[in-house]
């Protein structure tokens, strides 16, 4: 309900008030009355204090969110990073053993010396107080240990003084307390027998890189991966609890090879006394098990001591079986009787007549045992080492045919043996022949040829007529202990058994028939087959003669082995050098494992049928 006010009437208002008029006349002054100051409100100040506090505090916070989440990878890392300390954990390296595990090069406990450079202040002293214990000069470890940038921009914390250091030496450098300086365990290389098979295992480097021989050539096998320590240090020392990251090192693998450390010892033995006694100067043998063609044993001389290794003269190392490249001389003839029977061009029954010289072209070929035009068998022919005789056949056989029957028997191509740096040899060819290239091709001359190269052509008449290619590495295994065996060797068939066994009886002609030239290389209670050879080598573009050779098989009925043996000497032939070490080498085989003695003896050679 809406209540409404009475309206009064005009007679009814009061009369409006006037003001009275200001006088202008002076009156007294009041003094005004002046109030108390307003207090504070306390209630107010702290609602404000507190809107600002917090305002603070958020502006804060936010901050250290910003920080923690957002750029807090980058400030920490930044920090980390100059805190970390880097220590390398070397992969120990695989071992090498020989066919039955003895070990021939294998890694024993050692120390390796490092420097840290952004902790030394006085290098050139550090580096005195180190020189002698370490056997460096002192200018060298200085310059190692000066202070520089790495190409990531931060200081280099971490560089190796010595590695492979005697544990007794790293307790003497501990026990100088040098700052910056510390050894962690490492590895150093041992190879117990020191010169044994020096020439084939070869060495590494203080950092454990292979330089030279198997070392070398299987170094990615053998070396591993290094691991690594990172950590946050201050004061030089390790902060508890701190950042710390370990990547473990991966051990290398090692390699099991073919080689008979017993039968190594031997054969190098033999080949330097036998090189000791004629003043020769360079010489090898290699021992071939047939069927197999795996490397059984493989001498070189000269030699050397591994341990001593700087010591040694470079041309001492090398590896004279794949290295040394000669004119393989007579030993060749048993390649070209082989292509000849096999192509039919001759029989076991052939009999040709020999005269005691051919000339052709510019040169004359001459028999040393003459048949004066008389009918000589094939059998005479390689007992007495016919030169004239082997011309004849090669003629009827041809350059194109002897030529395919050399790459055949594996010549002018590494074996791939496993040796880094292995010669390939060479082979003339057809096109380039002169008239007296068909004189001495086929008796071993114009033709380059190693002795792994030769003694895997004998193998290859002695395994019936197959080709395989020798091998060193028997099997790789793993650090975890699983065994691999290396991608199967090369094989071709280059006789038929039937070509090879007709081959091994008429090589028995050498070792048996009255004035061969092999007969040094006969072995009592075994039949053997084989070949001598008298060869050339080329020296920086000079000929360098007398390279005794001889091949040979036993028991030549089924051979079981096979031995080659190259020796460079002042004077004399295969028959008279090569061929008695090579029947002591194949004697001490035989009977080391334990071949029975021949059940027949050789037969009876008819060198000139009527």
């Amino acid at each position: 309900m809406v209540r409404t006010v009475p309206r009064r009437s005009p007679a009814e208002e009061p009369p409006p008030r006037r003001r009275p008029p200001r006088s202008t006349s002076a009156r007294p002054t009041r003094r005004r009355r002046l109030r108390p100051p307003r207090l504070a409100d306390p209630g107010r100040r702290l609602r404000l204090g507190t809107a600002l506090a917090l305002t603070l505090f958020t502006v804060i916070g936010i901050r250290l969110v910003v920080l923690q989440v957002v750029e807090n990878p980058d400030y920490a890392g930044a920090g980390i990073e100059d805190r970390l300390r880097n220590v390398i954990l070397p992969a120990p390296r695989g071992s090498i053993y020989d066919r039955d595990g003895e070990v021939l090069a294998h890694s024993v406990e050692a120390r390796y010396v490092f420097a840290d450079p952004s902790q030394i202040d006085d290098p050139v002293t550090t580096a005195q107080a180190l020189s002698e214990p370490l056997g460096i000069p002192a200018a060298e470890l200085a310059e190692k240990m000066r202070k520089r940038k790495q190409p990531n921009g931060y200081e280099l914390e971490f560089v190796y003084l010595k590695r492979g250091v005697d544990i007794d030496v790293a307790e003497q450098i501990e026990d100088l307390e040098l700052k910056g300086v510390d050894t962690r365990r490492d590895e150093g290389r041992e190879v117990p027998g020191g010169g044994l098979a020096a020439n084939l295992i070869g060495f590494t480097s203080d950092d454990m890189v292979g330089l030279e021989g198997l070392e070398a050539g299987y170094d990615k096998v053998l070396a591993g991966k290094d691991g690594k320590e990172r950590y946050e240090a201050g004061w030089g020392a390790q902060i508890p609890g701190g950042f710390s990251e370990t990547t473990e090192a991966k051990p290398g693998s090692s390699l099991c090879l073919t080689l008979d450390r017993d039968l190594q010892y031997m054969v190098q033995a033999k080949l330097a006394e036998a090189m000791e006694a004629v003043n020769g100067s360079t010489a090898t043998a290699v021992v071939l098990e047939v069927g197999t063609s795996e490397v059984l044993a493989q001498a070189s001389y000269p030699t050397y001591d591994v341990a001593n290794w700087r010591d040694s003269d470079p041309a001492d190392r090398d590896d004279v079986a794949t290295g040394f490249v000669v004119e393989p001389g007579s030993v060749h003839k048993a390649i070209t009787f082989g292509a000849a029977l096999q192509e039919g061009v001759i029989t076991p029954d052939t009999t040709l007549p020999v005269p005691n010289t051919v000339r052709l072209g510019d040169t004359t070929f001459k028999d040393t045992t003459k048949a004066d035009g008389r009918r000589m068998s094939l059998a005479g022919m390689m007992a007495y080492s016919s030169n004239v005789g082997t011309i004849a056949i090669a003629d009827q056989l041809g350059p194109d045919r002897l030529i395919d029957y050399q790459k055949r028997f594996g010549l002018g191509e590494p074996t791939g043996v496993g040796l880094l740096g292995e010669a390939s040899g060479g082979l003339l060819p057809a096109d380039q022949w002169s008239d007296s290239s068909h004189g001495s091709v086929p008796i071993g001359h114009s033709v380059d040829a190693t002795a792994i190269q030769m003694a895997a052509a004998y193998a290859t008449i002695a395994n019936d007529g197959t080709y395989v290619a020798p091998r060193l590495v028997k099997e790789i295994i793993r650090p975890q202990g699983e065994r691999i065996t290396p991608e199967a060797p090369t094989t071709r068939e280059v006789l038929t058994p039937e070509t090879a066994a007709e081959l091994r009886t008429i090589l028995e002609a050498v070792t048996t028939v009255d004035g061969a030239t092999g007969q040094a290389a006969a072995i009592s209670g075994y039949r053997v087959a084989g070949k001598s050879g008298t060869g050339l080598r080329w020296v920086d573009g000079q000929k360098q003669p007398g390279v005794a050779s001889f091949i040979g098989m036993a028991p030549a009925e089924k051979p079981r082995y096979v031995i080659a043996v190259f020796a460079q000497t002042p004077g004399g032939g295969g028959g008279d050098i090569a061929a008695p070490v090579f029947a002591d080498m194949m004697r001490f085989t035989l009977q080391h494992y334990r071949v029975p003695q021949s059940p027949s003896p050789p037969p009876n050679f008819v060198v000139f049928p009527r």
